[in-house]
């Protein structure tokens, strides 16, 4: 008579250290180290948190059972996560990265081992997930979908070893906006790389020799990252984000990690007298490969064509059956009139300094350039935008001259720039906040969207004027997609006290003083949050908070009434009007 065999249906992870031996061979014992570490800080404690059970481990491996595969894939996802960035600062080749694996399917118990094909078949996924991925099988993803916060990309059939039939599979990762409830709000989660192709544009090293052309080797950079936005199928970092890195020596694979992204372009720009030369070359981040690399020679009236170039290349490698079309729509020259784009690149290098002063430069500068090329719609965009940092910063001398100005800024480049998604979101944040028009500018910035919807401007713009209109929601998604595409952005407060606003005009005062006081973590001088914090506190009945924000607003302004804040926000609702003057009131600020 047979013995009879102990079955039972479970959910299997295996997991494995890419490179194992590499880094056994480099440094055995800081490897050994470094895994010990990893598994009793990281691992155990996670696979415990989720009623895991270590069936047996290997040198540079595990398997685990679980008895549900909801909880199989969310200790996968948060193991990976934890590992990301307990390793974003340790040089690449020293990192340990899992791959795992999972599949749910009858096991076969022996003692405390397990075995038969659901093992054999976790263990072949786990082979074929990229390390630090998660690759589950089909049988797995049909327990689990539509039951966690977590975004499945289809890998198709899979041959795998030793398996006699094809299987499809899904890579896991977590879903865009999902946290661990584990993580501090105000750290940062390892970004997963989004479901199309993705690149960051690295600022590129002035070689002239000449601190004075920084500028330009900027605008090329600038004009690369523009004109691969408008590639829909390609999701492209901010400007913002990218440039954290100037001037650092960087770790390719590093930032690849830090900023979500599959592809990095770096290269640097040379400028001697009229001639010009632009060198790029392209890194996949995950291994470090470079997979094209090209440089371009000519003459300074041509700098346009060059960069076209540049652009056309970059494309070419990461997809190279991408049609001829789809090149040419990436192609755009903001001016033909070299002195105006001059005029226009050192306008935003005047922008991005934030002073008063530096934005009455930058004003001038775009000024200088619509009166060379009054056809320039970009440059007429950004003279609508600085009348946005004058009265967000309280620099308006002239309430109404000002809103005039900008008015006519906004109106040209929107009228001249139909196919230009930077001049029509500037314009129509202008139009917004400044001129309080809030249906032409909330249309103004759809269209933009819809030229290009890797703007990350365009994002935190739709998400202020979402706020304003009164739709909360639609607000803090949009700007949720602003953060994400500019990750490390040096004005990520902006976009964070558009959250507040949101987040406030909800009747969550909670949240909003929550997301205050994260954007004064970025910058404690920003009084736009000071104020929202300072209402927040007060209507959420958090009288501390609140009188550490007024405190603050006081010795920067020792001046400062509720009449510097009484018509900031251009508010479309009644209520929501109601609600922030009762908050001002609530401050204690003199009138």
């Amino acid at each position: 008579m047979t013995a009879r065999v102990d079955r039972r249906l479970a959910a299997i992870l295996a997991a494995d250290v890419a490179g194992y031996s590499r880094l056994m061979g480099e440094d055995e014992e800081g490897t050994l180290a470094r895994l010990k570490s990893c598994r009793q800080v990281l691992v155990d404690p996670k696979i415990a948190e989720h009623r895991g059970r270590i069936v047996k481990t290997t040198g540079d491996g595990m398997l685990v059972e679980f008895g549900s595969a909801v909880d199989a894939v969310r200790c996968a996802v948060e193991v990976q996560r934890a590992m990301a960035s307990a390793f974003v600062d340790t040089p690449a080749e020293k990192q340990i990265q899992f791959r795992i694996g999972i599949h749910v399917g009858d096991i076969i118990i022996d003692s405390d081992d397990i075995f038969g094909d659901g093992v054999n078949i976790a263990a072949r996924l786990e082979g074929i997930a990229e390390p630090g991925g998660i690759c589950i099988s089909d049988d797995a993803y049909r327990q689990i979908r539509g039951k966690t916060e977590i975004a499945y990309d289809d890998m198709g059939q899979q041959s795998l070893k030793n398996i006699s039939e094809p299987m499809r599979a899904w890579r896991a990762r977590p879903a865009a906006g999902a946290t661990s409830a584990t993580r501090s709000p105000d750290r940062p989660a390892a970004l997963v790389l989004p479901e199309k192709p993705s690149i960051a544009v690295l600022p590129f090293t002035n070689m002239s020799g000449d601190p004075e052309q920084e500028y330009f080797a900027d605008g090329v950079v600038e004009d690369i990252i523009t004109a691969l936005s408008r590639m829909t199928w390609l999701f492209v970092i901010a400007r913002n984000s990218s440039f954290t890195y100037k001037g650092k020596a960087v770790d390719i694979k590093q930032v690849g990690r830090e900023l979500g992204v599959r592809y990095v372009l770096e290269g640097s720009v040379r400028k001697a007298g009229n001639k010009v030369r632009i060198t790029g070359q392209l890194i996949d981040a995950s291994n470090g490969a470079h997979l094209w690399a090209d440089r371009f020679d000519g003459a300074l009236e041509d700098v346009f064509e060059l960069q076209d170039e540049v652009t056309t290349s970059v494309i070419g490698a990461i997809a190279p059956k991408l049609e001829q079309a789809e090149i040419e729509r990436a192609k755009h020259k903001p001016t033909d009139k070299l002195a105006a784009y001059d005029y226009y690149l050192h306008g935003m290098a005047n922008i991005y300094q934030g002073t008063k002063d530096a934005n009455v430069e930058a004003l001038q500068n775009f000024q200088r350039a619509t009166e060379i090329d009054p056809n320039f719609a970009t440059a007429h965009g950004m003279s609508a935008y600085c009348y946005v940092w004058r009265k967000a910063n309280g620099w308006v001398a002239d309430t109404r001259q000002e809103t005039a100005a900008a008015e006519v800024a906004a109106r040209k480049a929107a009228r001249l720039g139909l196919d230009d998604a930077i001049a029509l979101a500037q314009a129509g944040f202008a139009l917004a906040f400044v001129a309080a028009n809030l249906d032409d500018g909330a249309a103004l910035i759809d269209r933009a969207l819809n030229l290009n919807p890797n703007l990350a401007a365009a994002w935190r713009f739709s998400g202020y004027v979402r706020a304003f209109l009164g739709d909360p929601d639609l607000a803090i998604e949009h700007l949720q997609r602003a953060i994400r595409l500019s990750p490390l952005d040096p004005l990520i407060f902006i976009v964070q006290n558009g959250i507040v606003l949101a987040h406030f005009f909800a009747g969550r005062y909670e949240e909003a003083l929550d997301w205050a006081q994260r954007a004064l973590r970025q910058n404690p001088n920003y009084a736009a949050a000071l104020i929202m914090a300072a209402v927040s506190g007060a209507l959420a009945g958090r009288n501390e908070d609140r009188d550490k924000a007024v405190a603050r607003l006081r010795e920067l302004d020792p001046q400062v009434r509720i009449a510097n804040f009484a018509n900031v926000w251009p508010l479309r609702r009644a209520g929501d009007l109601a609600a922030f003057e009762e908050g001002l009131r609530l401050t204690g600020l003199p009138s």
